[in-house]
């Protein structure tokens, strides 16, 4: 029976399914974490997002040293390529013999047995450190490659952003990023007692608070009592660009709020949380799909936001609800999510050029619909997590073109945050959060 280290099964299975299922990380690190020891956690964790950041940079090597491109290959035998490299050059202290005879393990674990020895001489020659230098035909193509971003990617942040500034996203997407979490409603209705020993458990592990939103705290490594905390649903890990968001929003008291996209419920939740215990708001979300719907409710009801109405509608079609309902609406509208590549790092791969036109379309047909409900005087915030113009500038520019009667507003933040066209723009590269797009209005 062949032994393989189940961190190494793990993060193998989990880059299969993202290769062949289009699956997330995020999604699905948690369902094979949840059986692993702590030491193999980390592993597994380790291997599947540095591998997704490093991956074309891998392909670039495995086609060096095959003289062979790399769609010739088995997916399972990349994979157990790119495991393997991975060890070899950026973690000091896997020994060599484990790096490659568990690769190899895995080649024939996957019933790939004859390209076993191409494994185990790929991998010897990659362990000796020699001529690992690669060539590149322009700046271009070396930022592609040395950052693990397609081309055309690169390319199309370079017409928005120019070279230096896309290097320096591509390169901040690449860093591990930080762990934010927030209080919850469920929080703020517990007595005293319940909130000092949750105050003090904090004020032991001594966090970090967040410069850019109150009541937020920065964790840079994953901690079990703040996992049981989040599980009791007393906070909630939620990225700071994402909160920033909701606070933009500013809900007031008495005022209605329609949370268009709402699902999972991030940022619906964290505007209840801002109310703690008052009920005088009515709140509503919706989404498309039945499985978000659900999950929607229950992320809130996990949070003690059970008074936030939770629907189900198509936002291309008409809103269920009569015009001018409500004085403020949220649409944090599908996008590439190009602005979340540091959390989600095989977002690069799924994306294609045209889905930048098709999100704009699908983005200018629910902002219409959206901007219907806002009552006279009210407020319509529009948001990504896109860093690109196409979802963000362009759509904003052709939606007040139309003329539905929205005047811009400033929104409510630092200023260094605003761009000179009164926007929000955050960047993982310049602000070490996600990248976001914010846009506020008033109906005349």
């Amino acid at each position: 029976m062949i032994k393989i280290s189940p961190a190494r099964v793990a993060a193998f299975e989990i880059l299969y399914k993202i290769a062949k299922e289009k699956a997330f990380s995020s999604v699905l690190l948690p369902l094979y974490e949840e059986n692993l020891t702590q030491k193999d956690r980390a592993l597994c964790h380790e291997l599947t997002l540095g591998i997704l950041r490093k991956q074309i940079f891998l392909d670039k090597l495995i086609e060096k040293f095959t003289k062979k491109n790399i769609e010739k290959f088995d997916l399972e035998v990349i994979l157990a390529l790119r495991l393997g490299i991975y060890q070899l050059l950026f973690l000091d202290k896997i020994p060599a013999f484990s790096a490659i005879n568990e690769s190899v393990n895995l080649v024939h674990r996957a019933k790939k047995r004859s390209a076993s020895g191409l494994v185990n001489a790929v991998l010897r020659r990659v362990s000796r450190q020699e001529n690992l230098e690669l060539e590149f035909s322009d700046e271009i193509e070396r930022i592609s490659v040395e950052t693990s971003h397609p081309k055309w990617l690169i390319e199309n942040w370079i017409t928005q952003f120019g070279i230096e500034e896309t290097e320096r996203i591509a390169d901040a997407n690449n860093k591990t990023p930080n762990s934010a979490f927030r209080f919850t409603v469920k929080f703020y209705r517990k007595d005293a007692e319940t909130q000092g020993e949750v105050l003090s458990l904090l004020n032991e592990l001594n966090l970090e608070k967040s410069e850019l939103v109150d009541e937020c705290f920065i964790v840079e490594k994953s901690n079990e009592k703040l996992r049981e905390l989040a599980e009791r649903g007393l906070i909630y890990f939620q990225e700071e660009g994402s909160q920033l968001v909701a606070e933009v929003v500013n809900l007031r008291e008495n005022e209605n709020l329609l949370d268009v996209c709402a699902a999972p419920g991030s940022k619906v939740s964290f505007i209840g949380s801002k109310l703690k215990i008052q009920s005088s708001n009515f709140i509503v979300a919706g989404d498309i799909y039945e499985q978000r719907v659900r999950f929607l409710r229950e992320n809130c009801r996990n949070q003690g936001a059970e008074f936030v109405r939770v629907l189900r509608y198509d936002a291309e079609k008409s809103l269920p609800f009569a015009d001018g309902s409500f004085d403020a609406v949220l649409l944090d509208a599908p996008c590439s999510g190009t602005g979340t590549i540091r959390h989600n790092p095989e977002i690069r791969y799924f994306l294609r050029e045209k889905d930048f036109k098709e999100l704009q379309d699908k983005q200018l047909e629910i902002i219409r619909n959206a901007s219907k409900s806002v009552k006279s005087g009210g407020r319509l915030i529009y948001s990504t997590c896109s860093l690109e113009t196409q979802e963000n500038e362009e759509v904003i520019e052709k939606f007040l073109s139309a003329d539905f009667g929205f005047e811009k507003l400033s929104p409510n933040i630092n200023k260094g945050f605003l761009t000179d066209r009164g926007f929000v723009r955050t960047f993982p590269s310049r602000d070490k959060i996600d990248g976001f797009f914010i846009s506020v209005f008033k109906k005349k």
